[in-house]
């Protein structure tokens, strides 16, 4: 049997597993689901159409599927989906779908989201992914896997970003982020690649050099983008982490592509 506090409140006809624990003043409302070895610490809210996976953390005063903050959602049954592993630390908010944007926000395995974090409607989180203190997402982003927000960061609705990819603290990002890529700046511009990151995550040091390369390239001076994507496409046409770029890059997107600040870099 799940381990309930006497403080706590659960409907009863929310679904948890028998190894969940809930703390003292935890809600959790009619259409939660709560998997094996969830923990609630203590004052967290889990409300809405929202389903949480095996042994994720939830420290206290979060608060987890309650309405979005969206003036066009009318009270549609969307959801949250959050994965496995995951550790959603004190005050972090995640909220659901909505009607415009797939009905859905979702969150990946074995993510950290640290104090204060915010997860806007209709969101996607893959796996391995850092949320550090304050950091935002609007509603409609994609994050990829391993990517990295720094605290008091703020991604504008519809950005993309890619794998791998690391924000800058305090930083404003209003365009798509290339995977690997780092960005810095108050409206945030691409500052090289996320070599730290790579390395921790073990990539080769000949992947590595490619990439370097690859991103000297497609960021030089001569030519359209385009031209130089299809050069680039040509000269690293077997080499699947470059190839990822120009496959991010020549994706629809509502949001235009972060580039150097050729002026800073001067």
């Amino acid at each position: 049997m799940p381990n309930i506090h006497p403080s706590a409140i659960v409907h009863p006809q929310a679904k948890l597993a028998d190894s969940v624990a809930i703390g003292p003043f935890c809600v959790v409302g009619e259409h939660v689901e709560l998997g094996e070895g969830v923990e609630l610490l203590s004052h967290v809210v889990v409300e809405g159409r929202t389903t949480v996976g095996a042994n994720t953390r939830i420290f206290p005063f979060a608060s987890i599927g309650h309405r979005p903050q969206d003036l066009k959602y009318h009270g549609e049954p969307s959801t949250v989906e959050i994965g496995a592993n995951n550790q959603i630390r004190e005050y972090v908010t995640i909220q659901p779908g909505t009607e415009g944007g797939g009905m859905i926000t979702r969150v990946g395995d074995n993510c950290l989201f640290m104090a204060s974090a915010h997860v806007a409607h209709d969101c996607i989180v893959g796996d391995n992914v850092i949320m550090a203190n304050n950091a935002t997402l609007a509603g409609h982003v994609t994050v990829g896997d391993f990517a990295f927000c720094g605290g008091l960061s703020a991604v504008h609705q519809f950005v993309r970003i890619g794998r791998h990819a690391m924000i800058g603290g305090m930083s404003g990002v209003e365009a798509d982020i290339i995977p690997f890529g780092m960005v810095i700046g108050n409206r945030a511009y691409l500052n090289g690649l996320n070599i730290v990151g790579l390395k921790r995550r073990g990539f080769s040091r000949d992947d590595i050099h490619t990439l370097r390369n690859a991103y000297r390239l497609m960021f030089a001076p001569e030519g359209t983008l385009q031209e130089r994507l299809a050069d680039i496409e040509e000269q690293f046409k077997d080499n699947t982490v470059v190839m990822e770029i120009i496959g991010f890059i020549r994706s629809d997107s509502q949001r235009r592509l972060c580039v150097p600040n050729f002026q800073d870099e001067a």
